[in-house]
C-alpha cells in the first residue's frame, strides 16, 4: 500500500521529468540557428538534432514499456532519468554536430523509459477514483513543456546561449532522481513472464524507421520507397507477433480492445494535428505578422497557460464522466481550433489570433486526461507499461507526422527558397494549406473519439 506522502513525492517526480523531455523537445527549435551558426550544421544537420530525439523515442518506448512490466518500472523510470541527465549534459557540452546528435540520441533512450513507465507507476499507485487526476497533472506538464519550450528556449538561448536550454535539465533531473531513491520505497512489475521478445523488437524498430523517415523525406521519390519497406517490416512484425507465446506487443489489445485501439488513434491524430501547431504561428507572426521573437513567445504562452489549467480539471472530471465524452468535446475544440487558423484572412487582428489559440489550449486539455485515463483503464494492470508505452508512442509518432506534413507543405509550396519577403505570400499560404489538412485530420479524430465506444 502507498501512503499518501510517497503518492505525492511519487507524481510531484513524474511531472518533473514529464515536463523536461518535451520542453527540451520543443525549445530546441527556437535554437536551431543558433545551434547550426556554431557547430557548423547543413539545414539536415539541424534537423536530424530534433529527428534523432523523436526517431529514437519512437523506437524504444514501446520495447521500455514491456521491460518495465517484466523487471520493475521503478528501476527503469530511474535509469531514464539518469540518462537523459547525462545526455543533457553531453549535449550542452557538445564540440561538433555528431557529439551534440549522439548525445540526442541518448536523450532519446531516456526520455523513452521515462514515458515508458512514469504513467503506468500512476495508474498502479492511485485508484480509479483519484487516477484520473493524477493523470490530468501529469498530461498537463507534458503539454506545459511542449508549449513553453520555445517561449522559454528563446529567452535563454538570447541571454545564455543554446547550451543553456539542455543545462537546466541536469539539476532538475538530479532532484528527481534523489527524491524518487528517497521517497519511494516500492517498486512495480506485473510482467508476469520473463521472455523478451527480441525478435519483435527489431522488426518493430525496422518498422518504425522506415515509415518515419520515409515521411521525413517526403516529396522526395526515395520517400516512397523507405516507406513500402517499413510497411513490408510492418506485416512481418505482426505475423511474428501473432505467433510467438510470449510477444512484445499482444496485438490482442488492439483486436479484442475498442477502447485500447481507438483511443490510441486518437492520440495520434491529436499530436499529428497539434504538434506543428507552435511552429507554424511562430513563423506566421514573425514574418507575416512582424512580430519579434520575444513578443511571439508571449503570443504562443497563451495556448499552454489554458491547457495547463483545463488539464487537471479534465482529467478530475474523468473519474466521473465517462472520458469518451469529454475527450470527443476536447478534440472537436481542437479542430475548431485549427479551422479558426487555416482561414485567417491577411488582416486577421491579434485579438482573434489570441482567441483561436485559446481554442487550442481549451481542446489540448479537455481531450489529453480523459483519453490516457480511457487507455489506461481499458487493460489490465500486467500491461500498464504496455500501455504507458503506446500513449508515448502515439505522441512521438503523431510529432513526426505532424512536422513531416508541414515540411512535405513547405516544400512542395516554397521549394528550397531561404524564408524572405519575397516569398512571404507564398509562406502565408504554406501555413493556411497547413492548418487545413491538419482541420481535415481532426475531423477524422473526432470520429475516432467517439468511436471507441463507452470506457466505464
Amino acid at each position: 500500500m502507498t501512503s499518501p506522502v510517497e503518492k505525492r513525492v511519487l507524481l510531484l517526480v513524474a511531472s518533473l521529468s514529464s515536463f523536461l523531455v518535451p520542453y527540451t523537445v520543443s525549445s530546441i527549435a527556437v535554437a536551431l540557428p543558433a545551434i547550426g551558426e556554431d557547430l557548423g550544421l547543413d539545414a539536415v544537420g539541424m534537423g536530424w538534432v530534433t529527428s534523432a530525439y523523436l526517431l529514437t523515442a519512437a523506437i524504444c518506448i514501446l520495447p521500455f514499456g514491456k521491460l518495465a512490466d517484466m523487471h520493475g518500472r521503478k528501476r527503469l523510470f530511474l535509469l531514464g532519468n539518469v540518462l537523459f541527465i547525462v545526455g543533457s549534459f553531453f549535449a550542452a557540452l557538445a564540440w561538433s554536430g555528431t557529439v551534440l546528435i549522439a548525445a540526442r540520441v541518448v536523450q532519446g533512450l531516456g526520455g523513452s523509459l521515462v514515458f515508458a513507465t512514469s504513467i503506468a507507476i500512476v495508474t498502479a499507485v492511485f485508484s480509479p477514483g483519484e487516477r484520473g487526476r493524477a493523470i490530468g497533472i501529469i498530461t498537463a506538464t507534458i503539454y506545459g513543456g511542449l508549449s513553453i519550450g520555445p517561449f522559454l528556449g528563446g529567452i535563454l538561448t538570447q541571454q545564455l546561449g543554446w547550451p543553456s536550454i539542455f543545462l537546466i535539465n541536469v539539476p532538475i533531473g538530479i532532484i528527481a532522481t534523489l527524491a524518487t531513491l528517497a521517497y519511494i520505497p516500492g517498486e512495480w512489475a506485473d510482467g508476469g513472464s520473463r521472455r523478451f521478445d527480441a525478435v519483435g523488437a527489431i522488426l518493430y524498430g525496422l518498422m518504425l524507421i522506415g515509415v518515419l523517415y520515409g515521411l521525413t523525406l517526403m516529396p522526395a521519390p526515395g520517400a516512397i520507397l523507405w516507406m513500402a519497406t517499413g510497411v513490408l517490416f510492418l506485416y512481418g512484425f505482426a505475423r511474428w507477433e501473432r505467433g510467438h507465446p510470449a510477444p512484445m506487443l499482444d496485438l490482442g489489445l488492439f483486436r479484442n480492445n475498442t477502447v485500447f485501439l481507438f483511443s490510441n488513434v486518437a492520440s495520434l491524430i491529436n499530436y499529428a494535428v497539434v504538434f506543428a501547431v507552435s511552429f507554424l504561428m511562430s513563423l506566421s507572426l514573425q514574418y507575416n505578422g512582424g512580430f519579434d521573437a520575444q513578443t511571439t513567445g508571449i503570443i504562443l504562452v497563451s495556448m499552454p497557460i489554458v491547457q495547463m489549467v483545463v488539464s487537471p480539471l479534465s482529467g478530475h472530471l474523468s473519474d466521473r464522466i465517462d472520458p469518451r465524452i469529454l475527450a470527443t468535446a476536447g478534440m472537436a475544440f481542437t479542430t475548431a481550433g485549427l479551422g479558426m487558423m487555416a482561414f485567417l484572412p491577411e488582416s486577421t487582428s491579434l485579438i482573434f489570433i489570441i482567441f483561436g489559440l485559446l481554442i487550442l489550449g481549451l481542446g489540448y486539455g479537455l481531450f489529453a486526461p480523459p483519453n490516457t485515463n480511457a487507455i489506461m483503464s481499458s487493460v489490465e494492470v500486467y500491461n500498464l507499461g504496455v500501455a504507458s508505452a503506446m500513449v508515448a508512442t502515439m505522441r512521438a509518432i503523431g510529432q513526426m507526422v505532424s512536422m513531416a506534413i508541414a515540411m512535405m507543405v513547405f516544400s512542395f509550396t516554397l521549394g528550397s527558397q531561404a524564408i524572405s519577403p519575397l516569398v512571404y505570400p507564398e509562406l502565408r499560404n504554406a501555413v493556411t494549406i497547413t492548418f487545413s489538412i491538419f482541420f481535415f485530420i481532426g475531423l477524422v479524430g473526432i470520429w475516432c473519439s467517439y468511436a471507441r465506444g463507452k470506457t466505464r
